[in-house]
């Protein structure tokens, strides 16, 4: 069984919100947008609104609009199909969002996202830039990822996945996941009938991806996606409260402090922007494999990557580049801005310091990743 976290759910103190909600909630049961739910979310959203919390909306429902558009039976699989699906569907989302909070005196932006916008630094901080304006002037963003422009090498693969690097980048309080499940279980309802709602737990206990599931037909997420989104968004010091948005005024009810759903506290305090910048990094140019050691220092001890930790060398890479650390497992420790391109790493791997020296002769650091410039997972 997961172990519970026992800690008291404070939520009326949250101000800076992301809300992510997904394609079920938002379409009629396959036959496109369903503007009346949309307006409803958007009372909740303005009551919000109105109690001064800054809300970052992330929102599915583009491919979905797209497919109805089309007269499509499913969800296509090529990548130019789902590209234009996107493309014919965005319009709808966005007017229909725009115009249910305008009615509210809320004024909305649209936001395309890709992963490349997060992980190459200039846009990084550029979209940070934007987004903050975007909040100081008391505009809701409504986000959502560019599919029409993502390949299968940039994009998130899902909403869940965009709401947590935006969470961590706009430095949020809170993400709010809203599905049509009431929260995590303990195990797969679908399969138990007994399965126990958890109320809250560790973002990063691993046995919680004993639930992972698959996705819907309109969607792409399960509930593993989510558990990873709830683990991103802990790297960045903040918590994801996954529940069902098919509760009655869920996000009212949540913000008023009543225990609704899963809440996944973060073990970690906030991280620096250059960090949040690291940890978007769900693609990178090359991965280094380390020893128990080398993991123990990095998770435990916080302490920089030596090459003597390191026991093998994958991918091409220049100094400079964002590589991932793994275990011997292949389970992701950390990702970081390494000191040696992919040759020089490979020639001083599992080196002591001084023989480092002796390999390359003068160099600049010690370190194959410096403490500073790793994002710890």
């Amino acid at each position: 069984m997961i172990e519970v976290v026992n800690e008291k759910r404070i939520l009326s103190d949250c101000k800076r919100i992301v809300v992510k909600i997904g394609s079920a909630l938002l379409t009629a049961n396959g036959q496109g947008l369903d503007l009346t739910a949309i307006a409803h979310w958007a009372g909740q959203i303005a009551e919000l609104h109105q109690q001064d919390c800054e809300i970052i909306l992330v929102s599915s429902g583009a491919v979905a609009e797209g497919m109805v558009r089309m007269n499509l039976d499913k969800r296509p699989e090529d990548l130019p199909s789902l590209q234009a699906c996107a493309a014919i569907g965005q319009m709808g989302l966005v007017q229909a969002w725009s115009s249910v909070l305008e009615q509210h005196g809320i004024r909305t932006a649209q936001v395309l996202l890709t992963h490349d916008d997060l992980t190459d630094r200039r846009r990084y901080l550029n979209s940070c830039d934007a987004l903050q304006h975007l909040i100081d002037w008391r505009v809701i963003p409504v986000i959502n990822e560019n599919d029409t422009v993502a390949t299968d090498e940039i994009r998130f693969g899902d909403n869940d996945t965009l709401a947590a690097m935006v969470a961590a980048q706009v430095q949020a309080d809170l993400l709010i996941i809203l599905t049509d499940q009431q929260g995590m279980f303990d195990s797969d309802p679908r399969s138990n009938p007994n399965a126990k709602l958890l109320s809250t737990v560790r973002a990063l206990d691993d046995r919680l991806f004993e639930m992972a599931g698959g996705g819907g037909v309109l969607g792409r997420g399960g509930m593993v996606t989510k558990v990873r989104a709830a683990r991103l968004a802990a790297k960045a010091g903040c918590p994801t409260l996954i529940a069902s948005g098919e509760s009655e005024h869920v996000l009212t009810r949540l913000m008023s402090g009543e225990m609704l759903g899963t809440l996944f506290t973060s073990d970690n305090d906030r991280i620096t922007a250059h960090q949040q910048w690291l940890a978007a990094h769900l693609q990178t140019a090359g991965r280094l494999v380390l020893d128990d050691g080398a993991v123990k220092a990095i998770k435990t001890e916080h302490r920089s990557l030596l090459p003597v930790g390191v026991k093998a060398i994958e991918g091409h890479f220049e100094r400079g580049d964002v590589v991932e650390c793994v275990d011997s497992l292949g389970q992701r420790v950390a990702v970081g801005r390494v000191n040696f391109s992919s040759r020089s790493a490979d020639l001083i791997k599992g080196l002591s310091s001084d023989k480092v020296q002796q390999v390359l002769g003068e160099i600049r650091s010690l370190e194959m990743i410096h403490r500073d410039h790793m994002a710890i997972y």
